[in-house]
């Protein structure tokens, strides 16, 4: 373990965030970053200016196992800002990990998170905040005229729409990774330790009360985006077969019309009736019926899996924050060097 990384109890963990009500109710700023070292700064200045009226205020950003100089910025900024707090990942663990880390490690009772490249304007925070006064637990941020690439735009519209009326999930239309959130509610989240965990789905499936609201949405001005169309599919994978049996039930269809079909088809060839050619066509579509419906039930077999493993979401390398002993690699145990073998007295 290097850094200023410090070790504790679970119990120990950010315990003012059940404190009492007595007191303003504080923010924590959570901030996922991976390679974001040309825009870790520029974030920090403009939340710290578009949240000066709000405190007490932290900002958590995570680092989401960065290989430039991302961590480096990060303790620069903790040793001139006490506001800052930030924990850096063994490896990139993907940004639902990322999520819940920062939930896990913040210190005040609501949370606020937005991307490092600031897409999401945060002096648009407080519109959040002053939804979720009204009495809701999560407030989303909907993009008012989007700014992503036009194939980013419609895979993102695709994916909701076969969520919702295919799959029937229910998903807040619209929604971003730019939100408030009840900190109490998104540990409830997080400790489900789901194995395809999906923030968006996951919200309206316990019941917990959400709003969104239209947000205003920039281009990127730093560093690269982080978009790929295959991470868009592994995404949508995670929540169409994380969030919905329909698939499943649609193999069971397919079996049953496969068998009513395919029952007639070898009577007849059995029987010398009908083309061979008719027969081998219907064969090997049949064939083809099964591949499908064996690999949709493999996926939901992965799903099971996942589910049962015993993998932590995250490992922690370094942090300013106090650690729980299961999210680091060693589990608490101190760094000591190896043992040096001494060289034999002399006789």
């Amino acid at each position: 373990m290097s850094g200023p990384t410090e070790m504790t109890g679970p119990s120990d963990v950010n315990t003012d965030v059940n404190a009492g009500t007595d007191g303003p109710a504080g923010l924590t700023v959570v901030v996922p970053c991976y390679n974001e070292g040309a825009q870790v700064e520029t974030a920090h200045r403009e939340l710290t200016g578009a949240l000066a009226g709000i405190d007490p205020l932290e900002i958590l950003f995570v680092d989401d196992g960065s290989t430039d100089d991302t961590l480096e910025r990060l303790r620069r900024l903790a040793a001139t800002d006490p506001r800052v707090r930030y924990v850096s990942f063994t490896r990139n663990f993907g940004l639902e990990a990322g999520h819940a880390a920062g939930f896990t490690y913040a210190s005040q009772p609501w949370c606020a998170q937005i991307d490092a490249d600031l897409q999401a304007p945060p002096e648009e925070i407080p519109l959040l905040l002053a939804k979720a006064a009204e009495g809701y637990d999560v407030v989303f941020g909907v993009r008012r005229d989007r700014q992503d690439p036009l194939p980013r735009r419609i895979g993102a519209a695709v994916q909701q729409w076969a969520a919702e009326r295919l799959l029937g999930i229910e998903i807040p239309r619209g929604a971003s990774t730019f939100r408030v959130v009840r900190t109490s509610v998104a540990r409830t989240l997080v400790e489900l330790r789901l194995g395809s965990p999906y923030f968006l789905a996951m919200v309206p499936m316990v019941g917990a009360r959400y709003a969104t609201v239209p947000t205003g949405h920039r281009p990127r001005t730093a560093g690269r985006s982080k978009f790929r169309v295959t991470r868009l599919a592994a995404h949508s994978f995670e929540l169409f077969f994380g969030y919905s049996w329909r698939p499943l039930n649609a193999v069971y269809l397919l079996a049953v019309l496969g068998v009513l079909l395919g029952l007639p088809v070898a009577l007849l060839g059995y029987a010398g009736v009908g083309a061979g050619g008719p027969l081998a066509a219907t064969a090997v579509g049949l064939s083809a019926l099964a591949l499908v419906e064996t690999a949709l039930v493999g996926r939901y077999l992965h799903r099971l899996l996942r589910d049962m493993r015993r993998f932590r979401p995250f490992y922690i390398k370094e942090a300013n924050v106090t650690l729980r002993p299961q999210d680091t690699l060693g589990g608490g145990a101190p760094d000591l060097r190896p043992p040096v073998p001494r060289a034999p007295a002399e006789r």
